[in-house]
């Protein structure tokens, strides 16, 4: 059959406040490879339709004065001190921070090394496993399908993927029943579909049906594996009623794979990371690129090899990335959808990724929620309440399970991406990079 039994693959999908939310050090992970191959750049070679773009060989690092742009240039060597001690202690093997505003640079610095045992360094060149921050690149492929009228947030995703016609939702005494409400397009971005991460509460019944059900299989399409897999099992809560983080993104990509008739990779290169010069991201790198790869300190399972392609290309977590190249990704964000002078998506449709998707109620229901003060919008975490948060409201974002982090804050104007391989950090450089960013913001 092909199955890969490694637990769950949501492992690499998660997003913010993952670590210490759940105990993942129990996972028996008997995971198949996720992602790379020459394979994939062979498939992208085929979309001879991919409009023009940025020059890829014009870096996004546009070098600023950190005074004239609001930072403390004294505030700013700490950051550059505290990481240089992490590195000299072995807490990490090295790191990639940038910090800018109005497009332009602040700070941008590589620490230490790409991994243990290595005398390469971290660079923006480096090419790290970016997990969930795979999650807004696909959610904004799916929006370049909307504004073009070819995908409607508000129709059920049986109108794309017919399979999902007949949904049913877990009961208490393990027996599903059809769900009344159909699941709509929207709730996939939102994580308030119904579907789940198995990971998230393995011991759950549910859980267990979702990976005996097939959920940690690889060898399908994004497509084949939402109608074939997640169709056929119980959703946790009826569409809308409950956010609970899950492979929602994952089933959008069998979507956008229906509508294109390309991969979901095809469709990512085609529509975003080809017109934006982003000629580092994708689902499968080609061992070519071996040299340039971020590695952890930790023997852990959760570090996939880049170079073993499979069949699934997964939308909530299946992308390896440089920090140039995302910030590419962030810079377009930033300035309403469009990034010299290559439009992805039209501000207005932009804005409809950053309306908040949640209730206190839904909110309240779920699991693994960003935290307080946060909303959810389509894709993307979203601050409303900065009493509660130290970026300014309105500011949107999302992480992966393996420390990396970007942030685009309009209040300010600020913006940020960090990368490093090591998923027990991750909580704890993301409160670091708030106190440091922010408290080196002057104006």
């Amino acid at each position: 059959m092909g199955v890969q039994r490694w637990k769950t693959r949501a492992f690499r999908n998660i997003g913010p406040g993952e670590a210490g939310r759940a105990d993942l050090t129990n996972f028996n992970l008997k995971r198949g490879a996720l992602a790379a191959g020459a394979a994939f750049a062979l498939a992208l070679s085929a979309c001879a339709t991919a409009p023009a773009g940025v020059d890829p060989s014009t870096s996004s690092l546009v070098q600023g004065d950190a005074a004239a742009l609001g930072f403390d240039p004294a505030k700013l060597g700490e950051i550059r001190t505290a990481l240089n001690a992490d590195v000299q202690s072995g807490k990490i093997p090295g790191a990639y921070l940038l910090i800018g505003r109005d497009d332009k640079i602040a700070f941008s610095q590589g620490f230490g090394v790409q991994g243990p045992g290595q005398t390469t360094p971290m660079t923006d060149e480096t090419i790290f496993r970016v997990f969930s921050m795979t999650k807004p690149v696909v959610a904004v492929t799916a929006m370049t399908l909307v504004q073009e009228g070819k995908l409607d947030l508000d129709a059920p995703v049986s109108k794309y993927l017919p399979a999902f016609a007949n949904i049913k939702v877990w009961q208490k005494d393990g027996d599903p029943t059809p769900s009344t409400k159909p699941m709509l397009v929207r709730q996939l971005m939102s994580h308030t579909s119904g579907i789940i991460y198995s990971f998230i509460q393995p011991q759950l019944p549910i859980s267990k049906a979702w990976v005996a059900g097939g959920e940690p299989r690889t060898d399908l399409s994004a497509k084949d594996w939402s109608e074939q897999v997640v169709a056929k099992l119980p959703m946790i809560a009826e569409p809308g009623a409950a956010w609970n983080y899950s492979q929602g993104l994952d089933v959008l990509g069998g979507v956008i794979e229906a509508i294109t008739g390309q991969t979901l990779g095809e469709a990512i290169q085609a529509r975003v990371a080809g017109p934006l010069g982003m000629t580092d991201t994708a689902f499968f790198q080609p061992a070519s690129k071996s040299s340039r790869f971020a590695q952890s300190k930790k023997e852990d399972p959760l570090y996939y090899d880049y170079t073993a392609a499979h069949p699934f290309m997964s939308g909530g977590g299946g992308l390896s990335s440089t920090p140039e190249d995302y910030l590419r990704f962030v810079l377009m964000l930033a300035n309403g959808g469009t990034y010299k002078g290559v439009q992805i998506l039209k501000p207005e449709t932009l804005k409809l990724m950053l309306v908040d998707q949640t209730t206190a109620e839904v909110r309240g229901k779920g699991l693994f929620f960003p935290g307080a003060g946060m909303g959810f919008g389509l894709g993307v975490s979203l601050v409303i309440d900065d009493t509660k948060q130290r970026p300014a409201n309105g500011t949107f974002s999302w992480n992966g399970i393996a420390g990396t982090e970007w942030w685009y804050d309009p209040k300010n104007d600020l913006f940020m991406v960090f990368m490093i391989q090591d998923r027990a950090l991750l909580s704890e450089y993301q409160k670091k990079n708030r106190t440091w960013i922010y408290d080196a913001l002057k104006k």
